[in-house]
């Protein structure tokens, strides 16, 4: 399903092009952040309905518990640094992008559902590390925010390296 990887490559693709000028500021990097949070939270409580693998359910349900547990971490980052989270055209672009995901998602059943689900977990995942090394880190002014999105990567970087074991294993 190239489609679906394509989805997540456009729509954090707009991460590096959007804020070309000066980068995000805070308040849109917070947004952005639990915005990408919830796409993988929304995807992933489909993969556990709908998945046909053990594997795919699994991991469907450590995306909804991981990265519900950023959104409260980072939830509470921003109300306690009293920022108000910003919508933007990138986090726009990834909410866009994941609704048409999970549209797609649901149109299909058994192996192709598995298979398309985590060919787009290993897409998405490697284009929300580049969002993040290229555009997140440099541009997060406040010391905190900055430290919850370097304390959260390591687990992009694990969650990537899965995904990429349970697609092997669907082939």
């Amino acid at each position: 399903m190239k489609f679906l990887s394509f989805i997540a490559a456009a729509a954090l693709a707009a991460a590096g092009t959007a804020f070309a000028q000066g980068g995000p500021n805070d308040a849109q990097i917070a947004h952005i952040v639990v915005t990408a949070n919830q796409v993988d939270i929304d995807a992933g409580k489909l993969a556990e309905r709908m998945g046909k693998s053990k594997d795919v359910k699994a991991f469907g349900k450590m995306m909804v518990t991981d990265h519900t547990g950023v959104n409260k971490q980072a939830t509470a980052l921003v109300k306690k640094l009293k920022v108000k989270p910003e919508d933007n055209d990138t986090s726009k672009s990834l909410k866009k992008g994941g609704q048409e995901n999970v549209a797609a998602l649901k149109k299909l059943k058994g192996a192709a559902f598995d298979k398309a689900y985590i060919d787009h977990e290993v897409a998405y995942h490697e284009q929300v590390l580049d969002a993040v090394d290229k555009v997140l880190l440099p541009n997060a002014k406040n010391a905190e925010l900055k430290a919850l999105i370097e304390k959260v990567r390591p687990a992009f970087v694990a969650r990537l390296e899965h995904a990429k074991q349970v697609q092997s294993e669907l082939k």
